[in-house]
Formats: structure tokens, C-alpha cells, sequence
């Protein structure tokens, strides 16, 4: 499949430079990462949540857990995890659960933990489980930079959030 075509019309609209990385078929970001030979806090995955308000996708390293209560006191919401059923219908031209961190090409709301910021080069979900989209840090800071963010999440490994 490849890359999904709402991510290349919508990288392409706005004139940003990216490649894609091939990797073996993988079901998480963490494990994409690895086929990649990749470091994991510069591969950003997307958590989808959802109350009454609608959907948001919540974007962190893949070496993260996503913190919920810290995404709705930062966006005063009562969000929870969405479901695999509902990505197929939000991300159509996806795979179901290779979710793209570019959630504004598909018209829902994004939150992003600020630790990517500070990565040299962030890989994202190319709409596959075959494929990442690498993109330079300028780049995804000029793609997120009108988007809300805060510290959303924790390092697994070491249990908290790091600077």
C-alpha cells in the first residue's frame, strides 16, 4: 500500500520534503522503529481519543505512554481511547492501526508531546505497516507548530517525563 494519498496531498500542499522507509510488516510504532534501525523516541505514534466533542489524535515518541488525564487538563476535555473500529472509518485510505501522526490531514483535531521537538528527524506512520515517512525536524515543527502541545505522555523505560 504504501504511503496513504491524504498524507501525500496534504504534504505536498504544503511543501515539505519527506522520503519513506521500508521496513518489515510491524503492528506498533515501537516494533517499526526497531525494523528500522531507528531510534524509538524519533518515531512519532498516534493515539486516537474521543468523547462527545469528537476525535483527537494525541502524537508521542513510540518509547512513550500516552497520558490521558494530561491531554484533557491541557485541552479540558473527557477523552478516552478510541477504538480499531472506529480508525477505519477516520483514516480510510489506511490500514487499520497504522495511524498517521498527521492527524490534521484528516481533519481531526491534534495534540503533540514537545519531546519531538527536540529530535533531530521524526518518522511517522505512512498509512501501512510496511512504511514510515521521514521528515526533518523543521519540517514537522512547521507542520505542528500552529497545533496545541505540552509534556503528554512518559518514557517507558524510565517512568517519567525527561528532558
Amino acid at each position: 500500500m504504501a504511503i496513504a494519498r491524504t498524507l501525500i496531498d496534504y504534504l505536498d500542499n504544503r511543501d515539505v520534503d519527506y522520503d519513506l522507509v521500508e521496513h518489515e510488516h510491524t503492528a506498533t510504532a515501537a516494533a517499526s522503529a526497531r525494523a528500522s534501525g531507528l531510534p524509538a523516541h524519533q518515531v512519532a505514534k498516534a493515539v486516537v481519543l474521543r468523547d462527545d466533542g469528537g476525535y483527537v489524535v494525541s502524537v508521542l515518541p513510540a518509547n512513550h505512554s500516552l497520558e490521558i488525564a494530561w491531554v484533557n487538563e491541557e485541552l479540558e476535555r473527557n477523552l478516552e481511547l478510541a477504538t480499531e473500529d472506529e480508525f477505519k472509518t477516520l483514516f480510510d485510505d489506511c490500514e487499520t492501526g497504522a495511524v498517521p501522526a498527521l492527524g490534521e490531514a484528516y481533519g481531526i483535531q491534534v495534540i503533540w508531546d514537545d519531546e519531538l521537538a527536540y529530535t533531530a528527524d521524526v518518522y511517522i506512520e505512512a498509512g501501512d505497516h510496511e512504511h514510515l515517512i521521514w521528515l526533518e525536524r523543521k519540517d514537522f515543527r512547521k507542520l505542528m507548530s500552529s497545533l496545541p502541545h505540552t509534556i503528554i505522555s512518559k518514557d517507558v523505560e524510565v517512568g517519567c517525563w525527561k528532558y
